[in-house]
């Protein structure tokens, strides 16, 4: 299986989110973070990644007469390089842009629906702005993101840190002929 066909699918990139950081989970304690799927198709979509090499097995242990694997995520595995993305055909971005989505979707639900969730104090931000930007401005905007996210992208978990799912989403939404410059007022 591919990068593109592993990650396209918004449980096995619920398990690469709750295993980022160095963490070390059983599959049964996946079940508990993500408790919106079931248990069987968490532990189907972990022995996907695993079968990929995207998750190891950092030890094992019997419990209850089963074999219980403690999983980590290798990192180096975890991505989809700038040449697959390169390949991609406009179906292919419409299925990864949908699993993304999806994802978004079922981890803002599951944060919702927890006893204690309160957005305003979390400081949960889902704005969206239109940015008119030449294509120096663009990069320079994507350039100064990588710059403010890329320090943060390796804290350990802590017990005074939370993991946040940071989203960035950045695409032209008009043609590049219909953003001409207006040139002239009609009056009256």
């Amino acid at each position: 299986m591919d990068a593109l066909e592993l990650f396209a699918h918004p449980v096995r990139l619920r398990i690469v989110h709750a295993m980022a950081g160095n963490q070390i989970f059983t599959t049964s304690r996946l079940c508990e973070l993500i408790p919106d799927v079931s248990k069987a198709t968490v532990y189907r979509h972990v022995g996907v990644l695993a079968d990929a090499g995207v998750l190891e097995v950092e030890g094992e242990e019997r419990v209850r007469g089963a074999v219980e694997r403690r999983y980590r995520l290798r990192r180096d595995r975890a991505t989809v390089d700038a040449e697959m993305v390169a390949s991609l055909s406009p179906e292919d971005h419409r299925r990864v842009f949908a699993a993304a989505i999806a994802t978004l979707l079922a981890e803002f639900n599951a944060y919702l629906d927890r006893d204690h969730a309160d957005p305003v104090a979390d400081a949960v931000g889902y704005r969206q702005h239109a940015l008119w930007l030449s294509q120096d401005e663009r990069d320079d905007l994507i350039a100064g993101l990588r710059a403010a996210i890329l320090p943060h992208l390796g804290h350990e978990p802590a017990p005074h840190r939370r993991r946040h799912l940071l989203s960035p989403i950045l695409f032209p939404n008009e043609d590049a002929k219909d953003s001409g410059p207006v040139t002239g007022e009609s009056g009256g």
